[in-house]
């Protein structure tokens, strides 16, 4: 199973991506998590990659690819991968067909932007733990404060509502165009055509789980 995951920052498809990739037993390839790392580690592509996170923008496609394409020589992608977050830009699907990246199925989740806004500004962090909560759907036991040290919950810059309707503006100008991308190309029926599923966002996280997997059996 060789995927890609489309949808809005906040969109739910990271969750998503957790079920699938234990489905099929096959790695999610997350530029997210890739960056966050380097970001961790201090590197300079990770301190370059923060300025440009922390203000809502798109970190290079240079760079991404490159991280992508080390990704995909590991052994763990011999039976499959999970892309999260990639591409995200016409020029960036462009490269992955170039490199011959094989796509089986392009699954799209659908979620209105408000829903986005409320579920992405909701956001609070435990920094030392990586534990995540929501003050509406997933509040702590105590406002603000982690429930297992009692530590304060953080937002993170790119969950604050302004930069939250940053991001998405930057997807519909940017990101937006790969649903017609994909869309076109299975429609095509060319050799190495992907299917092209969309399911809605909304809703109980099973529920959407149990669409993701009907679209993906199809």
């Amino acid at each position: 199973m060789r995927l890609i995951l489309l949808g809005a920052p906040g969109a739910g498809k990271g969750t998503q991506a957790t079920y699938i990739k234990e489905k099929y037993n096959i790695p999610q390839i997350s530029t997210g998590d890739m960056l966050r790392a380097a970001i961790a580690a201090g590197t300079s592509l990770g301190l370059e990659a923060k300025k440009v996170m922390d203000t809502g923008g798109l970190v290079s496609d240079d760079i991404i690819i490159g991280l992508v394409k080390d990704r995909l020589t590991q052994p763990d992608c011999a039976n499959g991968y999970l892309f999260d977050g990639f591409p995200r830009t016409t020029p960036q699907a462009d490269a992955m067909k170039d490199a011959g990246v094989t796509i089986d199925y392009v699954l799209e989740i659908n979620v209105p932007d408000e829903a986005i806004i409320d579920r992405m500004s909701g956001r609070r962090v435990h920094p030392g733990s990586g534990r995540t909560y929501h003050v509406k759907f997933n509040p702590p036991k105590v406002e603000g404060k982690d429930d297992v040290t009692g530590e304060e919950l953080v937002q993170r810059p790119d969950d604050k509502e302004e930069t939250v309707k940053k991001r998405l503006s930057v997807y519909h100008e940017q990101t937006e165009v790969l649903l017609s991308y994909y869309g076109d190309w299975a429609k095509s029926g060319k050799p190495g055509a992907p299917k092209y599923r969309k399911i809605a966002g909304v809703g109980p996280v099973e529920s959407i789980r149990d669409s993701a997997f009907a679209a993906l059996s199809e």
